[in-house]
């Protein structure tokens, strides 16, 4: 493999909300009665997140009420919120523009003009729009009108790192190819109404964000660049219901069984020897892991199949607390954060998605 990660960029919406009050909206606005509002708030306090960025915010500040006009509260027991076509008129209205706002802060960041992008690979699951991503994206950068686009679409949290292996094919194939990586989520289009027990645990986690990477030859770049080495896939048998992503009509909804970390404590350890072992390495040889927060039991999970002191992860909860659960642009968050602070190598980043499918990377 011959990717050199050469700048990243991220971006997410102006406004933002404390968990605390993105706990107290959800019990007031959704007509939540006092026992389960006591559980709720529970719930979005062990979250592990702090505060997150909305694009349906239109102020951070004032009585809560008045911060967003998007999600009114609910007239009955039975009211779902928007439609999913309202949910989409807003996700083609916010998203390609913090998208290309991340793109543009990678390639300032990796010194690359935006007449040099050869292929674009945009990646989301909170959204669809056609003409999509990409062509605005390209658009509004000022791309060359031949720049090669990939989208990958409705992947789940481990999205970019999939996108991350697209852009290195493209730079095996053509060692002068200069390759954006950009993924944008917009989580909170699909807040679910009411006590809705399989959308309690996204509610209290999910938030919004952008993030990207210029990848280029490493032959091309300054010595030192981090590098993707390796990638691998696993995908958990008999594990197809215990995380989905389905379209509903009002939203997307996720299922996420109260078996995922115990899935991925057994069977992320081993297949993570096997296939580092493969590389000449092992799991102790990683110096560094960007593990995508999907919620403090997904990290205590990795820590557990990996035998990982909490320290290791500290990176991917302290970016679950500042920004919440981003879906695939989480991680490329992560490893933004690591690489400026020129965090030890080698290091993998690790993430899950419907399937139950684990991807990762080596980079080194």
């Amino acid at each position: 493999m011959s990717l050199a990660l050469t700048g990243f960029g991220t971006a997410h919406p102006q406004h933002t909300l404390s968990q605390k009050d993105a706990a107290e909206l959800h019990a007031t606005f959704c007509r939540i009665d006092a026992r389960r509002s006591r559980t709720l708030r529970a719930l979005y306090r062990r979250s592990g997140v702090t505060r997150r960025h909305c694009a349906v915010l239109e102020t951070s500040e004032g009585s809560l009420e008045s911060r967003q006009s998007f999600y009114p509260p609910a007239r009955d027991d039975e009211d779902r919120g928007p439609t999913t076509a309202r949910r989409m008129a807003l996700y083609e209205e916010v998203a390609p523009a913090l998208a290309a706002e991340a793109s543009r802060s990678a390639l300032r960041a990796a010194h690359v003009c935006a007449e040099q992008v050869s292929h674009l690979v945009t990646v989301s699951c909170t959204g669809f729009i056609a003409p999509g991503l990409d062509t605005r994206v390209i658009d509004a950068l000022g791309l060359p009108p031949d720049t090669q686009r990939t989208h990958v679409g409705f992947m789940g949290c481990h999205g970019a790192l999939n996108g991350l292996r697209v852009a290195d094919s493209f730079s095996d194939a053509n060692p002068d190819a200069v390759v954006v990586v950009c993924a944008v989520e917009l989580c909170s289009l699909h807040f679910a109404y009411g006590w809705d027990p399989d959308m309690l645990v996204p509610n209290a986690l999910f938030a919004d964000g952008a993030a990207a990477v210029v990848g280029q030859s490493p032959a091309a770049c300054t010595p030192g660049e981090w590098r993707v080495q390796a990638s691998e896939t696993l995908l958990l048998p008999d594990s197809g219901e215990d995380m989905s992503w389905r379209i509903g009509d009002h939203g997307f909804r996720m299922t996420l069984s109260p078996r995922v970390p115990d899935l991925i404590a057994a069977s992320v350890g081993g297949w993570l020897e096997t296939w580092l072992g493969e590389h000449g390495l092992g799991v102790q040889d990683i110096e560094t892991w960007a593990v995508h927060p999907g919620g403090p039991r997904i990290i205590s999970a990795v820590e557990r199949a990996a035998g990982l002191e909490k320290a290791r992860t500290q990176t991917s909860r302290d970016v679950l607390a500042d920004f919440g659960n981003m879906s695939s642009a989480t991680v490329l968050f992560i490893l933004d954060r690591l690489r400026s602070a020129g965090a030890p190598r080698p290091c993998v980043a690790l993430a899950f998605g419907p399937g139950l499918v684990c991807e990762a990377v080596l980079i080194t």
